[in-house]
């Protein structure tokens, strides 16, 4: 009998998101048990300042990962879109179970999607991504930073802000669809990188644990997650600046599509790029390095300086 304690943050979402784990590890091998490991993040603990000015990587994996280096932990679940690229040494990624709807969602105060909304429209978001893209769409929209689960940010709805955006994979594992008004199509909106995403993280030197989460991956899943990641990693970005991705498989044939733009929606740089789906990782370090070579360097060096990207 194997028993597996899974590392995951508290919120209504991440316990899901660990359950349906436990629960596809149970029916792979019925002599597996399982255990939650609730752990607090520092993410979880800023709840008052948008995440753009917290800073710093890992705001919501790095206590996950301690668990799982000490020994607390066997295994962690992630929403992938939280995991920095680099990981801690002994440590990996070991799974992307098939992906849920990697799009935005929104709920709003007239019952209709964005272009329902009227001119100075408060749009609650703190994410630099959404706000950069819909600025250039929608530039009488004002924008609210409002952070919290899905539940808090959706009690906002009528009183702080008209509308609420949410990543339609969070909302659809926890059955909330029905509170949306609209999915927005990744063309207006391009999905934050490996968005809808579980990655399911493992010690690499524990060999019964990894054959079993082995075989949750989905290996459609796990390509367009790495372009995706390739590209994130090659920019360095983090959640200062808006960086959005979108890799789609069409049988054999990887298109991932990139944005990088400056805060205000000034400026947005857009890509895209086709090849194998068995170079993944180099597609996605290829897009990245075309953006940067189009403006994107300035957008990352002007925000990230004196670093460079």
């Amino acid at each position: 009998m194997t028993h597996i304690r899974i590392a995951t943050r508290r919120s209504p979402l991440a316990l899901w998101q660990a359950e349906y784990v436990a629960r596809r590890l149970r029916e792979i091998d019925p002599s597996v048990t399982t255990e939650l490991v609730k752990i607090v993040t520092r993410g979880d603990k800023i709840l008052d300042v948008p995440l753009a000015k917290v800073g710093g990587k890992g705001l919501f994996t790095k206590e996950i990962d301690q668990a799982l280096l000490d020994g607390r932990a066997d295994i962690a679940v992630h929403s992938m879109k939280d995991v920095p690229t680099a990981l801690p040494a002994g440590t990996s990624i070991r799974a992307n179970p098939v992906r849920e709807d990697p799009r935005d969602a929104v709920a709003t105060v007239t019952g209709g999607g964005l272009d329902s909304l009227p001119e100075g429209a408060r749009i609650g978001t703190s994410s630099l991504r959404r706000i950069a893209q819909l600025r250039q769409r929608f530039p009488g929209f004002s924008f609210i930073s409002i952070r919290g689960n899905i539940q808090t940010r959706l009690g906002k709805l009528g009183t702080e802000v008209d509308a609420v955006i949410l990543a339609a994979a969070g909302v659809r594992r926890m059955g909330m669809e029905a509170q949306m008004h609209e999915f927005i199509d990744a063309d207006v909106l391009m999905p934050a990188v490996a968005q809808g995403t579980l990655g399911i993280q493992t010690r690499d030197e524990d060999e019964a644990i990894n054959a079993l989460v082995d075989r949750l991956n989905d290996p459609e899943t796990a390509v367009r997650t790495k372009a995706e990641r390739a590209f994130l990693a090659r920019l360095e970005g983090g959640c200062q600046v808006p960086i959005a991705a979108h890799a789609v498989l069409d049988g054999e044939t990887l298109n991932l599509r990139g944005l990088v733009g400056e805060v205000d929606g000034s400026r947005l740089i857009r890509d895209e790029i086709s090849g194998p789906a068995d170079q993944a990782e180099a597609l996605g370090i290829r897009l990245a390095e075309a953006i940067l070579d189009q403006g994107g360097r300035s957008i990352l060096e002007a925000l990230y300086a004196p670093h460079e990207a």
